[in-house]
C-alpha cells in the first residue's frame, strides 16, 4: 500500500522540533505535550477497557511512547509500538521497558501475525486519517485481534461542543492558507456501521468529559471500545 499523505510534514515537524529544543520536550511537543500525565491517562483508559498483565497490546500510533512509558512503569505486558516516524520510535525505546518491540511502518496494515493481541489501541490516529483509510485500519486491526479482543480509539466529534475548538483552528489556518495537518471528526453513528460492516461489537463510548476508569482525568477525545466477537 501507498505512504501516508502526511509521512513528510510529520518527519519534517519532529526533526524541527529536535533542532530547535532539548530532545524530552522535543519528544512531548510532537505528541502534543504533557508526555506522563497523559501517558497515564491512556494507561487507565486501556486498563478500563480490559488490559491486564500478561496480556498483548499494540500501540498503533505510539509516537515518542507516553503510553509505553506508562506501562511500563505498572504492568507486564507484551507491547508493540507502531509508528511512521523513526525518531519518535527511538525515543520511546529510552522511555519504555527493553521488552518492548517497536515496528516503523507505513502501510494501512498492521504488522503482526492473526490472531496475535488482546487488544490494539490508537489514540489520536485516527484524528487525522482520512475515512477509508480508517476503515482499512479496522479491518487489519480486526484480523490480528484474538476472539474477544478488543481496540480501543479516541475521536473527535462534533457533538461534543469542546471539539469545535480543533475544527474553528483549522479553519482558521486554511484561511490563511497555512495548511495544516489534518484533523478529522468522526460521528459515532459512523463508527457503529462501521463496526457492523467489520464484525465488531461495540462495547462503549465514552465522552470526552468523562473519566470511568478512576481517578485519572478525561481524555477530552471521545473513546470508542469495540470487541472483535
Amino acid at each position: 500500500m501507498a505512504e501516508f499523505h502526511f509521512v513528510e510534514d510529520y518527519e519534517r515537524l519532529v526533526a524541527n522540533l529536535v533542532a530547535t529544543r532539548p530532545i524530552d520536550e522535543a519528544m512531548a511537543v510532537a505528541v502534543g505535550g504533557d508526555f506522563e500525565n497523559i501517558g497515564r491517562i491512556e494507561r487507565s483508559v486501556v486498563r478500563h477497557a480490559g488490559l491486564r498483565d500478561g496480556m498483548s497490546l499494540i500501540d498503533l500510533g505510539c509516537g515518542s511512547g507516553r503510553l509505553a512509558w506508562a506501562l511500563g512503569q505498572a504492568m507486564r505486558i507484551d507491547y508493540l509500538g507502531i509508528d511512521i516516524v523513526q525518531a519518535l520510535l527511538d525515543y520511546a525505546k529510552t522511555r519504555s521497558p527493553s521488552t518492548y518491540r517497536y515496528v516503523l511502518n507505513r502501510t494501512l496494515a498492521i504488522p503482526a501475525p492473526d490472531a496475535s493481541a488482546d487488544m490494539v489501541a490508537a489514540f489520536s490516529v485516527f484524528t487525522h486519517l482520512l475515512h477509508a483509510e480508517t476503515y482499512l485500519y479496522m479491518e487489519d486491526i480486526k484480523r490480528v485481534l484474538r476472539p474477544g479482543g478488543r481496540l480501543v480509539f479516541s475521536f473527535l466529534e462534533f457533538a461534543n461542543p469542546e471539539h469545535w475548538l480543533v475544527f474553528s483552528g483549522t479553519v482558521e489556518a486554511q484561511r490563511k492558507s497555512e495548511t495544516p495537518h489534518l484533523n478529522q471528526f468522526i460521528e459515532r453513528n459512523a463508527i457503529d456501521l462501521w463496526a457492523t460492516k467489520l464484525g465488531y461489537e461495540r462495547e462503549a463510548f465514552i465522552d470526552g468529559a468523562d473519566a470511568p476508569w478512576g481517578d485519572a482525568p478525561n481524555l477530552w477525545q471521545t473513546v470508542a471500545i469495540l470487541r472483535r466477537p
